[in-house]
């Protein structure tokens, strides 16, 4: 019953503070991450005792991680519905070239700040990369969010971000395999090593492009002769599941193929009333129940102690992390022939943060990344805790940011 009562309270507060920040003219996003802070970041480390702490223990469970996890699937899964496969072709040159800037300019600067400010040590390199690929990263569930929230998502350059933000993902895989490597064997993975992983990339898309184009039109054809109640709903599930499953085999983040299975389905291919039916039924779901336990679970990581212990780096990593994005997704996207001011949007857009970053520190914790003996360094101490913080003011900042640099015309952005 304690989940159910942990359930309760977090889409309670989540939902009041959603509101309230789109009262304030904010996205609920903010909303819904500060909730989260303050209930875990504040009140659940606070006090001893009582609902509170019960609050506190149960958000660590596996069935409220897997709620969350669900959060994630559900929010690219709705992202996926609303693009279709032509608009992401025809955006495939900007999210290129867009993904590649925001990758390699963040990690330059971020080996570059660990490099400097870090103690010497074995650990050191290590370090210093994971800091790279911390700032490297984009929070597709969190982007999408944003996007939704201030009606981007559906045009040009929201699909951009978003599908930029999709290559990020593949492309910080690789990363993190050779991190894990680095880490695990004191070593980089060899180029066979790095193939293997691409490889798995490639196969994946082999799989499901084919798939994607033929068995959506099929189903779509015999959709209406089905009786079961909401088929249309579990059949769209059902084939995002498959999709997922088969990219967390091949190594790959589940959200990749719900994404995918999202873009593939479309009005042309079910009929534009199952399309809409479908549509509606993966909001409802996603908006109103997992996603606030999704954001609300990126504020419970939020340990505020790095903010008084090395505040300086934590400015330091906020303002890279901004810079790094504008700067390598801004260039990516100039480069690909969209505008000065979309193209700082791009950037804007890019720095939002989060779920993947946090898979990224807790994969290096439990590597033992932090854990360097003889050491007393405060900044190595508090690596983990800086990183979120970071992971977090970025996502929150970001809508507001993006909302400022949009508001002139904001209906005109990236039609073409």
């Amino acid at each position: 019953m304690e989940l159910f009562f942990l359930i309760l309270v977090l889409l309670v507060v989540t939902r009041l503070f959603g509101e309230l920040a789109e009262r304030l003219g904010q996205p609920a996003l903010i909303g819904e991450l500060v909730s989260g802070v303050l209930l875990g970041a504040v009140f659940a480390q606070e006090f001893d005792g009582g609902m509170l702490e019960v609050l506190h223990e149960l958000q660590e469970s596996r069935v409220f991680q897997a709620l969350t996890e669900l959060g994630m699937f559900f929010i690219m899964l709705f992202a996926g519905i609303e693009m279709h496969p032509k608009e992401v072709a025809a955006h495939s040159k900007s999210a290129i070239l867009t993904a590649v800037g925001g990758m390699i300019v963040p990690i330059a600067l971020g080996i570059a700040l660990g490099w400097y400010v870090l103690p010497d040590g074995e650990a050191k390199l290590a370090q210093s990369i994971f800091i790279g690929i911390a700032l490297a990263v984009t929070a597709v569930p969190a982007t999408v969010r944003i996007l939704i929230d201030l009606d981007l998502l559906k045009k040009g350059i929201g699909q951009v971000i978003v599908a930029a933000a999709v290559f990020d993902d593949i492309l910080s895989l690789v990363l993190l395999a050779w991190l894990t490597g680095l880490i695990g064997a004191d070593a980089s993975p060899s180029l066979v090593d790095i193939a293997i992983i691409a490889g798995k990339v490639i196969l994946f898309f082999v799989v499901v492009i084919p798939a994607g184009r033929f068995l959506f039109p099929l189903i779509g054809k015999h959709l209406d002769k089905v009786h079961v109640k909401e088929i249309d709903f579990s059949i769209i599930v059902i084939i995002a599941l498959a999709f997922g499953l088969l990219a967390h085999a091949l190594g790959l983040h589940l959200i990749i193929g719900a994404f995918t299975a999202g873009v593939f389905f479309g009005p042309g291919v079910a009929g534009e009333k199952n399309y809409d039916s479908v549509r509606s039924k993966v909001s409802g779901v996603t908006f109103g129940f997992f996603a606030p336990l999704f954001f609300a679970s990126i504020g419970f990581e939020l340990d505020l102690s790095a903010v008084f212990k090395v505040p300086v780096f934590v400015l330091a990593l906020i303002i890279f992390a901004f810079i790094g994005k504008l700067v390598g997704a801004g260039a990516g996207a100039l480069l690909s022939g969209l505008g000065k001011r979309e193209s700082f949007a791009v950037g804007v857009g890019m720095s939002a943060r989060g779920a993947v970053e946090l898979v990224i520190a807790g994969i290096a914790l439990d590597a033992g990344l932090f854990d360097v003996k003889g050491s007393d360094s405060p900044i190595t101490e508090s690596l983990f805790s800086s990183i979120v913080i970071m992971a977090v003011v970025t996502t929150l900042l970001v809508p507001v940011l993006l909302k400022r640099v949009m508001n002139s015309k904001p209906e005109s952005w990236g039609d073409h």
